[in-house]
């Protein structure tokens, strides 16, 4: 008997690597009008920011339901093991509720973990509970700690056009009007489970200075604890370049700083061109 793990695809975990993890994904629909595909499976990151850019309408994501967490429940303790669930925000997806009711039927068996957050976020709340299994903690003790440390998350990302922002109704049509004239870059982060603009700057060489002020006062980055960077769009180039000029951002050799494409959930409202970095504040 053990403890096992299921996220959701909002983590932006792709499965290749949640085989590598010894983890389970389950998968939201995205929908591009009336298609519809599954995240990670028929849809890769590269392939939605392709459709991204290349269509006017705005993709929306279904919540996963019930049904479809009591199978995965199911399939997963029926060897006697206990189940940890990650879940993107429930500010920013009803797929936290529908985890939650499946679960009432898997009492002791099933904890649901609101991570509060999304993409990357999830990724390092899911590679410290690896740790934790790692440390011989149950699944009871590893809930109650992951939920201690799950306000420590940070996600702060430089977002390269208006344009995604303004579509999904974050910002006014004025406000990005104004901002492309300017060549406002905005700064977003996921707060208390939200999506918000913490700052804006003119230029990226700015911008990157005020990504790394925002860095210092929400606490610097610990290191003794999961962390990672992010691009959205076809290329991390902008990303590799900041790591590159920030070095001493970095306590360890920067060769080893973990790069990781935001997908779809997070990628419709920043657009492609988005870098950022995903930390436990100290």
């Amino acid at each position: 008997m053990g403890v096992k793990i299921l996220i959701d695809s909002a983590s932006d975990i792709t499965l290749e690597e949640a085989k590598e993890y010894g983890i389970s994904v389950i998968s939201m629909y995205i929908s591009f009008g009336e298609e519809e595909y599954i995240d990670g499976v028929n849809l890769k990151a590269n392939e939605f920011y392709e459709k991204l850019i290349e269509t006017d309408i705005l993709p929306k994501t279904s919540q996963i339901t019930p049904y479809r967490f009591s199978e995965e429940y199911e399939r997963l303790t029926k060897n006697g093991d206990d189940l940890i669930v990650i879940i993107m925000s429930s500010k920013l997806s009803s797929t936290y509720n529908s985890a939650l009711m499946a679960s009432l039927d898997f009492e002791g068996k099933v904890f649901v973990v609101d991570s509060l957050s999304a993409t990357a976020g999830e990724r390092i709340l899911c590679e410290y509970a690896l740790r934790l299994i790692k440390d011989g903690l149950s699944a009871r003790e590893i809930y109650d700690e992951l939920n201690r440390v799950k306000d420590k998350i940070r996600i702060l990302a430089i977002v390269d056009t208006l344009e995604y922002l303004k579509k999904g109704g974050r910002i006014s049509k004025t406000v990005a009007f104004a901002g492309e004239i300017l060549k406002i870059k905005p700064v977003i982060s996921v707060e208390d489970g939200v999506v918000k603009l913490v700052g804006k700057a003119r230029g990226s060489k700015r911008a990157n200075n005020l990504l790394n002020e925002l860095i210092e006062k929400n606490g610097k980055i610990d290191f003794t604890m999961p962390y990672a960077t992010l691009y959205s769009g076809l290329s991390n180039i902008m990303l590799k370049k900041y790591i590159e000029d920030e070095k001493e951002l970095w306590e360890n050799d920067i060769n080893e700083v973990p790069i990781y494409i935001v997908g779809s959930t997070i990628g419709t409202h920043v657009g492609p061109g988005a870098i950022g970095v995903v930390f436990f504040s100290k």
